[in-house]
């Protein structure tokens, strides 16, 4: 919880204090598909996740006022070091594939789009949403 929750709460009240002063500003939390589904062996993560999920709506409608967007970016399943041994699990591997209708794990490489058009001024009236980049597997699980 100190990880994924209080470090976004601390981080955000830290940095929104000079966005009032500009009266404008993004911050874009980083969420996961386990926001909004569960999977075995996972709980405290999943309840830390749809903590900052709902933080970011907090913050958003708290800060909404000063001119402050406050999103969330819900990454899905992705190749990095620290998924390393899910990736290496032939059996996980299978059903999580056979379950993303992109039929693949995420590549870093796809979430930048997606934080660019958060930050960007494409987004002027969105406010407390979270945007999965996931492959679609939250549309299946």
């Amino acid at each position: 919880m100190k990880t994924d929750v209080d470090s976004v709460f601390l981080v955000g009240q830290a940095v929104a204090r000079h966005m009032i002063e500009r009266q404008r500003g993004r911050i874009i939390n980083i969420c996961s598909v386990q926001s909004e589904v569960g999977r075995p062996n996972v709980a405290a993560y999943t309840a830390s996740k749809g903590a900052v999920k709902m933080l970011t709506k907090g913050m958003a409608i708290e800060w909404g006022q000063h001119g402050i967007q406050v999103n969330g970016l819900g990454l899905g399943y992705f190749k990095t070091e620290l998924t390393e041994a899910l990736v290496k699990d032939e059996t996980f591997c299978k059903w999580l594939i056979g379950r993303t209708p992109s039929r693949r794990w995420g590549d870093v490489e796809d979430l930048v789009g997606a934080a660019v058009f958060l930050a960007s001024n494409a987004l002027n009236f969105v406010n407390g949403n979270i945007l999965y980049v996931n492959g679609g597997v939250t549309a299946t699980l």
